[in-house]
């Protein structure tokens, strides 16, 4: 085969190989070619001012996007049906893409199964439309989740595709065996009709917000082209905006993508990446994009021209060419780094672009936490069954004082003087907790725990003992966390902040088994990735509110012995229910498989702001030396809190030596709790009898302690829905959706019982009702899961 050397070459190729009805479809605009000839001329107009002498000899192409590093700013454009280009279609181009860590936007209409083309590796989002039928998009989408995707790309410019005057001269149809892979059978030989046929046509701002709260994943929008549209975009939480003009070939003026660009880069205001589509042809448009803003461009017909030349090589070799192209532009205009292009032409003094930051931030779970704290504060004469906290009106002011004296008076009658007091209460402290002899004491008396005062770190409430322990125990990037779902969001957050990957566990229905975990281990580790650790919530979990049987508890630890994981036990509500507790895990342990993670925001008072860690595992070095592993949180602790506060910790000190025994102190507490649940109870049963559960629809759990019970409805639990809710009937809940690691959406929601007064209770079930009423009118449930146990 000749050699080619410019993309030029393969276009020339390319077309000289297919047929003309296939290179007509590749080729063609939407209705006519004004816009194509409109983005070409957009670059040939461009120019760049070169720098001189920047002591560059290897310019750095790479940047970085939604927390994952490019190795250009380069990514390749959805294009559908490749397989009538080349045989291997998608899986070439995949393949191709991998190889160079280029990633890849996968066309909704690709031609191979989204499973198939995630086998190459590499990094890979979805291109997606909003079909009329909503469960087909659902489908896609949780194909796209279980393929490994880690972004969507809603194409929001083409609600239907637009006459393409080239197909209906040649009377172009795709031709035999070439289909859409990943959707349900239709006839697909006639792009135009399927797209009239199957897509949404009318689609609004409420369509990106119902596709957030069905998935998990990062959002964009393509097909963005007014300024105004993308501040929309940043306003309705899209992960990021990328700049084409597709609806634009309808009109006599359409402006080029590069003209396009500047008025939606100086509108979102680095809120969010701004990408280009459209036009690019060489290194230099790269680099010209990036210089007026792009923080990446997306290329399309290039990588089909290279394609339908050689395959995977072909796609290769496009993608080498616009590399090293992209080099020699930088390195003859004067740029050392993509990222300081970008930063020096378009970054007002005093910013930070949001893909310098880390990819933690962008996650949905933040953005969910925040929605409900926005939906909390935009309606304050709500009932909100939202926050997990304890009751209140018990809460005297002068305990406070009443527990510091104690502690000081027991630190003086055991030989402590004015100046050891002072010290203690007013310097930085002990790392490793000023109160552990206490928390060790009471760990024995409530939870038959003996363990030293050496295993244990006094930490800033429960959320620094699991960051403490996440960071000790993920070693290697092969390391994942075990989570069961629905978890709390405390856990997943933290891993998330950390990048250690999680792996959702599902719950039965008395919570995690020790066989699934069993399995989940094993289909890791054959996977080539390491389980070090099982969270785990054992008594009226968050947000489930299942409790673990003792049977189920040994056998949870008997799995942890075996493939030598650790459990990581957090149980903030067992000393809160009506009932005596069951053992804890670490009571029960003998192997030293289980840290134990407390707190005492539930069983004193949040306020304090105490936690603890008990991690007495042994940690062992070559040379036969031996310490605990809380000696190792220690060393983290050093760099992160430095330690803690030394007046709460004496505080909740003098409140443990007035209780004696925490769970006797607690008994008042417990008993309002479960009145109050009890009364939950009574009034959801009151407006939904379980004697006419087929009529309306809706069940509950009784969790028989803790904070929460969970709720399911006859519709999904949306985040509009929750606004609904909130704006038009006075109630505020929590979708369960929040709580899966695995993403999705839910027919669930938690309500907590725990702050609320009875009459909130009433007046809030009261109104949830007429809520429920409001939004069921022919709407059909979905079967239950067999796990679920729904009273």
């Amino acid at each position: 085969m000749v050699t080619l050397f410019t993309l030029a070459d393969y276009e020339a190729e390319a077309r000289r190989q297919l047929s003309p009805p296939v290179w007509d479809f590749i080729e063609g605009g939407q209705g006519d070619e004004r816009s194509l000839r409109a983005n070409r001329e957009a670059f040939d107009r461009a120019t760049l001012t070169p720098r001189v002498l920047t002591g560059t000899a290897e310019p750095d192409p790479t940047t970085v996007l939604l927390g994952r590093q490019w190795p250009v700013p380069i990514a390749i454009a959805p294009t559908a049906f490749q397989t009538m280009v080349h045989p291997d279609g998608e899986l070439a181009t995949a393949r191709a893409a991998a190889a160079r860590g280029v990633p890849y936007v996968v066309s909704t209409m690709a031609s191979a199964p989204f499973a198939d083309i995630a086998a190459a590796g590499g990094l890979l989002w979805l291109q997606l439309y909003v079909f009329a039928d909503r469960g087909v998009t659902r489908h896609v989408v949780a194909q796209a989740e279980a393929a490994g995707m880690t972004a969507l790309v809603l194409t929001v410019d083409t609600p239907r595709m637009a006459r393409r005057v080239r197909d209906l001269r040649r009377r172009f149809r795709l031709p035999t065996g070439v289909r859409a892979a990943n959707l349900p059978a239709d006839d697909f030989a006639s792009p135009l009709a399927h797209s009239r046929r199957a897509f949404a046509p009318a689609l609004s701002w409420s369509d990106v917000e119902w596709l957030r709260s069905v998935t998990r994943l990062p959002v964009l929008l393509k097909g963005v082209a007014a300024a105004e549209d993308a501040e929309l975009a940043v306003r309705h939480g899209t992960a990021g905006v990328i700049v084409s003009n597709h609806g634009g070939r309808q009109f006599s003026a359409a402006p080029g993508t590069l003209d396009l660009l500047g008025p939606v880069v100086d509108r979102v205001g680095g809120a969010v990446p701004v990408l280009l589509d459209g036009g690019v042809r060489s290194g230099t448009d790269v680099l010209v994009a990036v210089d007026r803003g792009a923080d990446a461009v997306l290329v399309g017909r290039p990588v089909l021209h290279g394609l339908a030349v050689d395959g995977e090589k072909g796609v290769g070799e496009v993608l080498d060419l616009l590399t090293e192209e992209l080099g020699e532009a930088m390195l003859m205009a004067g740029v050392p780094r993509i990222r300081r292009c970008v930063d020096r032409t378009h970054r007002p003094a005093g910013t930070v672009h949001v893909s310098e930051l880390h990819g933690s931030l962008r996650d949905p779970v933040l953005d969910t936490m925040t929605f409900l704290n926005e939906v909390t504060s935009r309606y304050p004469t709500a009932v909100s069954f939202g926050p997990g906290r304890p009751y209140e009106a018990d809460f005297d002011l002068d305990d406070v004082q009443r527990h510091l004296t104690r502690y000081l008076d027991d630190r003086r009658t055991r030989g402590a003087d004015e100046t050891t007091l002072r010290r203690e209460i007013f310097q930085y402290g002990d790392t490793a907790g000023l109160i552990r002899d206490h928390v060790a004491k009471m760990l024995r008396v409530d939870e038959d725990v003996d363990v030293s005062p050496e295993s244990i770190v006094v930490t800033v409430g429960c959320q620094e003992a699991m960051l403490l322990v996440l960071r000790a125990l993920h070693a290697d990037p092969r390391d994942v966390l075990l989570v069961p779902s629905p978890c709390y969001v405390g856990i997943s957050g933290a891993a998330r902040l950390l990048d250690i990957p999680i792996v959702a566990v599902p719950e039965g229905p008395d919570g995690l088994t020790g066989s699934a975990v069993a399995a989940a281990v094993r289909a890791q580790r054959a996977a080539g990735r390491r389980p070090r650790a099982c969270y785990v919530v054992p008594d009226h979990s968050n947000p489930s509110g299942r409790t673990i049987p003792q049977a189920q508890r040994q056998d949870l630890l008997d799995v942890a012995e075996e493939y030598g994981i650790l459990l990581l036990e957090d149980s903030p509500y067992r000393l809160l229910a009506a009932a005596d507790p069951l053992p804890s895990l670490k009571s029960m342990d003998r192997h030293r498989t289980v840290i134990q993670l407390g707190s005492y925001a539930k069983s004193v008072f949040p306020g304090a702001r105490i936690g603890y860690v008990v991690a007495d595992q042994e940690v062992v070095d070559d040379s036969g030396g031996r310490w605990p592993l809380a000696a190792e949180l220690v060393k983290i602790k050093s760099m992160v809190t430095v330690n803690t506060s030394p007046l709460s910790q004496a505080v909740v000190a003098g409140a443990l030596l007035a209780a004696g025994r925490l769970s006797e102190a607690n008994r008042p507490a417990a008993a309002h709790y479960d009145r109050m649940r009890r009364i939950m109870l009574d009034r959801l049963a009151h407006h939904f009898p379980p004697a006419d559960r087929d009529t309306h629809e809706v069940s509950w759990t009784d969790p028989g302690g803790g904070f929460f019970l969970v709720v399911r409805l006859p519709f999904v639990a949306s985040e509009e829905a929750l606004t609904r809710s909130a704006r038009d009937h006075g109630v505020i809940w929590v979708p369960l959706s929040y709580f899966q690691a695995e993403g999705g959406e839910s027919h669930h929601i938690r309500l907590s019982f725990s702050c609320l007064s009875e009459e909130g209770i009433v007046t809030g079930v009261d109104r949830l009702a007429r809520f429920v009423a409001a939004e069921t009118s022919g709407v059909q449930l979905p079967a239950e899961r067999p796990t679920d146990r729904w009273v």
